[in-house]
């Protein structure tokens, strides 16, 4: 059943950059307005990225009877009809996704990358509404065994060469992208060897990123690319500061927020964005993970040294993420640069440094974090379906949250958004 208009939209005031006003004229299928009759209005998708990694539903996406044992290893492994479920969990919650580009993993033998796979990936979910982002397409991590040992020349040529074959394989499925992967620390990176640190050693961080940015724009002229980087130093801010002078297109600032270590509170999120928002670019929290279990001690500087044999969710870790969950993305969404989140897994089978951080717990029963914020995000933020009365001229007005709305009256429907600056929006019912 459907709502009054009138009634059933309560702006929040704090979150007043997120919505909107627009007058709706509603045109029947032959063109003509349609006057004095009732319409249902009914949100289908936010303009705010709520994201998550779509890892886990590879196998899915490509009906695999069971996950490949590298996939088991690096995100965890479900049947189908586990995934299944699990999907069904992801779908309802989240409209955005970050799929897996890792080069070590993507062409484990040089000249056989998993493109066609990954490209099914990408399209299950594009079916499904979800718009997605590629991860990453330089690193110094998780880098081809093969690369090892090849002159600097080489090893160059064939990063620039992966850039643009995986941005020209995946346009139009795929088109945004972390561009480049922890920059602050690639030059110096030293816990493992791959062949791309010494080549950020000796081309220098700008134009390494310079190399990673242009490659992928001439693959792709209308690509988006994000600058992503975990250290939230003022060492990331130097960097910059020093790619924009240099005239490198950035399109986004990625921040990483593993919170391993325990919920960053909202005086320090606000404070980060404050620092990073001066640079005037959108802002995505690219990687967050909030734990319902033991936090890391504060003394851990490299977050990889701690993983204990079992780390377990507790239920009074479960209520902390749930309140903290809450918290972090009503943070984030209060502020007007931040345009998109994405939360680093959804459950709790193959979490990063096998933490319990996953809005789901391993058996797949959602966590009190996983209802919390969708109650959030499809009940406090949305816009249910809402029924109103066209005007003599066919016209209706629409409030709720900028993203994408369905139309419908008379058995006919038609979809249009509400964004900023759009005065009038016309819809016809088809």
């Amino acid at each position: 059943m459907s709502r009054d208009l009138n009634q059933s939209w309560t702006p929040d005031p704090t979150l007043a950059h997120r919505q909107g006003a627009t007058s709706v004229q509603v045109l029947g299928p032959d063109g003509a307005p349609l006057a004095d009759v009732e319409v249902t209005l009914a949100q289908t998708r936010h303009a705010f990225g709520f994201g998550n990694i779509g890892f886990d539903f590879i196998p899915l996406a490509n009906g695999e009877h069971q996950a490949r044992p590298e996939d088991v290893e690096t995100f965890g492994g479900a049947s189908l009809e586990r995934l299944e479920q699990l999907a069904a969990l992801w779908l309802d919650l989240f409209n955005t996704a970050t799929l897996p580009f890792y080069w070590g993993r993507f062409e484990p033998v040089e000249g056989r990358p998993d493109t066609e796979r990954l490209q099914r990936t990408a399209q299950w979910f594009a079916e499904r509404g979800v718009e997605l982002k590629g991860h990453p397409l330089m690193w110094h991590t998780v880098q081809p065994a093969w690369l090892l040992g090849r002159p600097l020349e080489e090893v160059e040529r064939l990063q620039r060469a992966r850039i643009r074959r995986e941005v020209t394989d995946f346009r139009g499925l795929v088109d945004t992208w972390d561009a480049i992967n922890e920059a602050v620390i690639m030059p110096v990176f030293d816990n493992g060897e791959n062949a791309i640190t010494p080549l950020a050693r000796a081309k220098g961080r700008l134009e390494t990123i310079r190399l990673a940015f242009d490659e992928a724009r001439a693959a792709n002229p209308d690509v988006r690319l994000l600058l992503n980087d975990f250290d939230m130093s003022t060492a990331y801010e130097c960097l910059i500061e020093g790619v924009l002078e240099a005239g490198i297109e950035v399109d986004v600032l990625g921040l990483q927020s593993h919170m391993h270590q325990g919920y960053w509170g909202e005086e320090k999120t606000l404070a980060t964005l404050e620092r990073f928002s001066r640079y005037g670019l959108p802002i995505h929290f690219t990687e967050t993970t909030l734990l319902s279990g033991e936090v890391m001690p504060p003394e851990i500087e490299d977050l990889n040294d701690f993983q204990p044999e079992h780390w377990p969710s507790t239920p009074e870790g479960e209520e902390r993420q749930a309140d903290e969950v809450l918290r972090h993305y009503r943070t984030l969404l209060s502020h007007p640069r931040v345009e998109a989140t994405t939360y680093w897994g959804l459950t709790d089978d193959g979490m990063w440094l096998g933490a319990p951080g996953g809005f789901v717990r391993a058996d797949g029963t959602p966590k009190p974090a996983y209802d919390e914020l969708l109650r959030l995000v499809k009940g406090e933020w949305w816009l249910a379906p809402t029924a109103a009365r066209t005007d003599a001229q066919g016209r209706v007005t629409l409030r709720g949250w900028w993203g994408d709305y369905e139309v419908s009256a008379r058995g006919t429907s038609s979809g249009l958004r509400l964004e900023p600056g759009a005065a009038e929006v016309t819809a016809r019912l088809a």
